[in-house]
Order: structure tokens, then sequence, then C-alpha cells
């Protein structure tokens, strides 16, 4: 499905509170369900009673404007005048009431009495007093965990391998530009490729793609011509393709060896020609061309000098902004036409994160992102002068993207992720329609994506999608009301039996805010469970919350799972990023190992049943889990994952060659750093592995070489350890053919079953 950004305004309420921090003694108390706890009758305010509900409730234990934000939903304006007053019973039922999701129509302080006592929120309870002490505090909260958890520990019935991950149907739907075809993707020959259909028709969907070796990576519209972008073996080598509506003639547009196509603009009004960057001058850089979709005829537009990183095509086709940059600090470059010199326009030092992304209408304005001069990346609109107007912001996260019309030149929404992702409308009439599309399905706004629309907005492919929810897809238009549902993905996979993926924090061990994901199996008691932690890859990449088809599988098989937004992570501003330079296997690690810790002081996890598997930096942060941490994991999965930092900069793509410098600010030097960057080299310290360990490779992998897994399996091997290892000769970096996937998560399950279970 494509990238949703998602959002909602969050109102601040109590103004006047204050959130207070849960220590880990605090999260341990909330927590410890079945022990007796002693207290004096000490009376508990409204504002202890709030900040250890959500200790015991939510897992949010480290970040204050994550507590708040909940506090908020639990508590309405004006329903406390002073938090700092002994909480009432009723006041007690009231919150939790709502904590619990079980607010119906009450409306009295007595109405949620009554609900409470219903379900039990006061079982235990003598009726004497009004006033609630700590020692009852924690009863009730103790019986609101129960009510929350409630389950009868018995799981869930097991689901294959085989329906988590093979081909999910007909998925990546868009419209035509005239909003007349509908096209999307779909299996065939275990491929995925492109089929249209027309709309309000009752005709079958035609194949227009052939591709029986590899998925067709992504498709385009040029006017009435279907493109379509796909790679050989996963060598990231994309060539754009173009189709007919019958799919009898195909043609490789751009038939250049180890050459990759980028797809810059579509030239709209220009008929048959739209903007490429191509590397096929110098593998190291990509020029622009003005590619011919019928002929494949390609003319030279913009000479890459060696440091441009991305271009931007102005309203009428010019190439008029160029990113320059040496991999640290870098400049904007703008040029009144295709006739003049580039000159600088915005310097960026390093740091600094400046994406032009769209010009105005009248091109006399450019929408971009930015964090120049701040730390989180903002919404921002510059003037040819380079004067600057913030549109959007967001003081705890950065935006993560916008949505603009060209068609009507305007900023529709901007998005941010904290818990879930969250919009910002700037059109208001934008705004009621997804209200309306949100209404009718009767969905959380964060499970509502606006996936594609026609030239006019009238026409729209909308999705649901959720952690439990694999994705729906539906047509909806505006100008009759009706919406139509297209396709369920995996429609095999049953919500009511998949996991909940719930937000969390927790501190570091030097204090910075930690945010992540735990995912807990299906009716099962959250206690002394096996665990697999799960970095992401990157690093400078983030979690978030959704369907993500391997952590249901991992908690279908009875296991938490705990993804963690470390330090270097995306998302949470500049200062978050750069705390992460030359950390690998450092204090990135230490953010790892003190989420382990977490979810075992928490009494989630079992200590002796900790697993670790992580794909690309994920599989580098799995090896260095079990080098520098060898007592914490009982079984490790490495998945296309880093052995050896030397090698990796040595291997990176050619076309990384412009970030090669950001590589060694971040990573490290291999000269300067030598003695930092052997120190933190799983490889060079292999004789410390004692983790059972399962590694598997794609052999056509450009950005982490096959010769790191092989070192790894090598150094293992010569000390008489036995790896797992799996290796696919038709594969990159990662594995896409289905057949391929269902092999290794059928191993890595079985894996993990034999040493955690």
């Amino acid at each position: 499905m494509k990238k949703r950004f998602l959002s909602a305004s969050l109102a601040i309420i109590l103004t006047t509170s204050v959130v207070i921090p849960a220590t880990m003694q605090e999260v341990r108390a909330a927590n410890e369900t079945n022990s007796t706890v002693t207290a004096q009758e000490e009376r508990v305010s409204a504002q202890e009673f709030l900040n250890l509900a959500v200790t015991t409730l939510t897992f949010q234990h480290g970040s204050d404007s994550m507590r708040q934000q909940i506090i908020d939903k639990w508590v309405k304006a004006g329903e406390f005048t002073d938090l700092s007053l002994t909480i009432k019973r009723d006041e007690a039922a009231r919150i939790l009431v709502r904590a619990l999701n079980k607010e119906e129509k009450e409306t009295s302080l007595a109405d949620y009495l009554e609900k409470a006592n219903k379900i039990g929120l006061f079982n235990g309870l003598s009726l004497n007093t009004e006033a609630i002490s700590k020692q009852d505090a924690v009863k009730i909260l103790n019986n609101a965990k129960q009510i929350k958890n409630g389950s009868n520990h018995e799981g869930v019935k097991e689901i294959s391998v085989e329906d988590f991950m093979k081909n999910p149907g007909n998925f990546g739907y868009e419209l035509s530009p005239d909003g007349n075809y509908i096209t999307f993707s779909s299996a065939w020959e275990n491929r995925a490729n492109i089929f249209v259909k027309k709309m309000n028709d009752d005709s079958e969907p035609v194949r227009v793609s052939n591709s029986k070796d590899r998925d067709v990576a992504g498709f385009y519209w040029k006017d009435n011509n279907l493109l379509y972008v796909k790679d050989k073996g996963g060598d990231e080598n994309f060539h754009i393709y173009s189709t007919t509506f019958n799919g009898s003639e195909e043609k490789d547009l751009t038939p250049y060896p180890n050459v990759t196509v980028g797809i810059l603009s579509g030239l709209q009004g220009v008929k048959d020609e739209i903007l490429i960057m191509m590397n096929k001058e110098d593998a190291t850089v990509f020029d622009v061309y003005k590619l011919n979709v019928k002929t494949g005829e390609t003319t030279h537009v913009a000479k890459n000098p060696g440091n441009i990183t991305s271009w931007l095509a102005d309203r009428n086709g010019n190439v008029r902004i160029a990113v320059a940059s040496d991999g640290v600090e870098g400049t904007i470059l703008y040029r009144d036409s295709e006739k003049d010199e580039f000159k600088p326009f915005i310097e960026m030092e390093a740091g600094d994160e400046v994406m032009p992304l769209a010009f105005s209408k009248d091109n006399q304005y450019i929408y971009a992102t930015s964090n120049k001069g701040r730390d989180k990346v903002e919404v921002v609109k510059y003037d040819l002068k380079g004067n600057e107007e913030v549109i959007m912001s967001n003081d705890q996260v950065d935006v993560s993207g916008v949505l603009y019309s060209a068609e009507h030149d305007k900023l529709l929404y901007g998005a941010y992720i904290t818990d879930k992702p969250h919009y910002q409308f700037f059109d208001e009439n934008f705004e009621k329609l997804f209200r309306k599309i949100q209404s009718k399905l009767n969905v959380h706004e964060s499970e509502l994506g606006i996936n594609d629309y026609n030239k006019e907005m009238t026409k729209f492919i909308v999705s649901v999608s959720s952690d439990t929810v694999y994705g729906k897809y539906y047509y909806y238009d505006s100008t009759t009301d009706e919406l139509t549902e297209l396709a369920t993905l995996s429609p095999w996979l049953n919500p009511n039996e998949l996991a909940e993926m719930h937000p969390i924090s927790y501190k570091s061990r030097d204090g910075l805010t930690i945010n992540g994901y735990l995912t807990l199996p299906k009716n099962k008691e959250a206690k002394d469970l096996p665990l697999i932690v799960n970095p992401h890859g990157g690093p400078w990449a983030r979690d978030m919350w959704g369907f993500n088809p391997e952590v249901q599988l991992l908690a279908n098989r009875g296991y938490a799972v705990l993804q963690v937004n470390f330090r270097s992570s995306t998302g949470y501003g500049k200062e978050f990023l750069q705390a992460g330079n030359k950390q690998w296997g450092l204090k990135i690690q230490d953010d790892i190992t003190d989420g382990v810790q977490w979810a075992i002081d928490q009494g989630i996890a079992d200590p002796d049943r900790i697993g670790i598997y992580g794909a690309s930096f994920g599989g580098y942060a799995t090896l260095a889990g079990i080098t520098y941490t060898p007592d914490l994991y009982a079984a490790a999965v490495d998945y296309v994952g880093v052995s050896n930092i030397f090698t990796l900069l040595n291997t990176i793509p050619p076309y990384w060659e412009t970030m090669r410098n950001m590589f060694y600010e971040r990573v490290g030097h291999p000269e300067k750093d030598k003695e930092l960057l052997t120190a933190v080299s799983p490889v060079f310290h292999a004789d410390k592995i004692k983790t059972p360990l399962f590694v598997a490779q794609g052999a056509n992998d450009p950005r982490v070489n096959k010769a790191e897994s092989d070192q790894i399996v090598e150094a293992l091997r010569a000390r008489g350890v036995d790896v797992e290892y799996m290796l696919k000769d038709n594969e990159g970096h990662g594995f896409a053919n289905e057949e391929n996937r269902i092999e290794f998560y059928n191993a890595m399950v079985k894996f993990f079953d034999s040493h955690l279970k």
C-alpha cells in the first residue's frame, strides 16, 4: 500500500497539570499484579492517580508528552479544578471507564460509578469511604489491568507462514489521470504484475505486464500511457518499461546495463515525454533526461557536475532547483531558467535537511520540508529570494510528509507520527471530505489513507489499514457520495485473531526518551513471554504503528515483539538522530539493550528466552547484540546484515558515492576512526559469540554485499560454531520473491521455536 500520512489535532486540556515521569520502581510496582502491597492509608491526589494509571494501563513510561496526551483523553476540560486534591471514588471511576474504552452514555459521576461497579473495578475494596488511599489505588488499578488484559490465556490458533507471507491479493490501486481506468498490482506466475480495469464497466481486469522473474516494483500513468519499473534479481538497477493496455507489447525504455532510473516529473501538459534521472554517463551521479515514452528516445537536460543529489523541475518542466551536497554540508541551488547558471539559494550546515518538494502553480514559490535553524523538520515555503515562511511544525516530532495538490495549487495536509500517524489539514473542503469518508468507514483517522485521486479531485482511491488489518481498498465518488469496496489484502487473515501493536516509551540509561512498539500475543497473559527484539534497518529510518506481517507471524507463534526507535532513528528531530553518530554497537546498541531490560523489568519478557532478529542495519544490531551482550540473547537471526563496517564502506553502490562523507560522519572513517570501527565490527570479535545464529542473504545485494554474511559465517564456522546460512542467488537486499519469503520465514520460526520454547 502507498505510504499514508494520517493526522489528528490534540487539544491540551489540563494546562496547569504536571505529568510526573514514571520511575522504573513505579513501573515495576504498577505491574506487580499478584503481590500484596502494604501501604499506609495515605490519600492519593488526582494527579498521582492519573500518573499511576498511565503507568499501569499503558506502556508509555518514558515520554512525558505522550503520557500527557493520554491523560488529556481521560480527563475533559473543567472536570478537575485542582489535580493536587484527593481523588474520589466516582472521579477515579470516570477516568478508568474511559481508559478501558467502556464509556457509553454516562453523563454523571454516579453513572460512571455504577459502570465501574458493574465491570468490577472496585472488587475487593471496602465501601466505607469516598476517598482513595494508595493501597486502594493499587487494588483498583490491578482490577483495571485484569479487565483490560482479559483473556483465557490460551492464545489463538496457529496461522501458517504461507498465510502471512504469500502474495496478499490485489493491491496498490491507482486511477488514470482522467479517472476512467483503475490500475492495481496482483500476482501472476507468483509475481506482482499490473492489471487495468475500466471504471463503471463489467469487463474483467486485463493484465498488461508479463513479469515472471521479478515483481513489478511500481507503475505510473503518463496521460494514457502506462509505465512500470522493475529490476533484475534484486540488483536495484531499476528500468522503466512501457506497456500497452492489452499487454501485447512491452518495451524497456531504458535498456542500459548497470544503470538505475528514477522518474523526476510527469511533465503535465507535455505529450509523451517525462523527466527522468539516470546514472548512465557516470555510475556515481544522476543526470536529468527527457524521455519519450513512445519511442524511448532520451535527451540530455541537465548534467550532474558530481555533487548533485536531487533535482526539482518547475511547473513548466524546467529543471530549476538542484541540491548539492558533499554528504555532510550542502547548498540548494536555484536558477531563473534552464539557460542560466545555478546559483546558491539556501546553505545547509551539518545536520540540516532541506527537501524542495514542488513549485507553486505560478512558479513564484517553492514548498519544502526543512529543519534548517531548528531541531524538527517543518513544512516551509520559500520565495525566489530564499525567504522562508513556516507553514506547519510539531514540537514533538518531525513533519513526515505533506499532500500537495498541483491542480489546485494547495497544500491539503501535513502529517506527523508520534504514537500513530496524525494529520494537520490546511484545506477546509478536503478535511470535510476526509471526515465524511472516515465516518462512512467508521475508522480512526490513523487508519484511513487517501491513496490517489483524479485531476478534478472528485474520484478517490482510499485505504484502511491498522495494526490488525492488512489493508482494504475503496473507490469513492464525491459527486454521487458512493463508496465501493475494491479489495481486501490477505482476506484469509482474521483481524480478531491478530495481535495489537502498543506504542511504548522508556528512558535510556543516559536519559534519552526512546519510543517504540510492543506487540503482545493475542489472548495470552503478558507475563514471562519469550520475546524477540526486532531492530529496524537504516539506521536512519524508524518503526511505525501499522500492519506488519512478520511481527504478526511471531506474535501468532506466542512471541512478544519489541521494536525500538533507538537514537539515530528519523522522525524525532536533528539532535536525536545525531546522538547516534559513530555509535553503532555502542549507545545505539545500549538503547536496544535497555528496551529489552525494560520488557524484563515489566515482567513481560522471560529473561532466559530473549531472541533478536533484524534486517540490514537491524542485522548488524543483531550481530552486535550477540557479540557485545552475549548473555542476553538465546537465539539470533541476521537478515542481510552488516558484519564488517570496513567492507560495508568499501562496497556501497556507486550511486551512493555522494553520500560517502555522510557515512564517514555518522558511522566512522575507515582510517581516522579505524580503532572505533574495528571495535564495533562484529566479525573481528566472533570469538565472543555463543548465541545460536541463523543468517540469510541475497547474492545480488548492492547495499549489504554478500561478503558481509560470508565473513561472519566463515569466522564462526572456523571456530566450530554451527551457523544456519540461507543464500538466495536471485535476491538482493531482502527476499522479494514469494517462494523465498515463505522459505525464509518458515526457517526463522522453526529456528526461534527450537531455541526459545
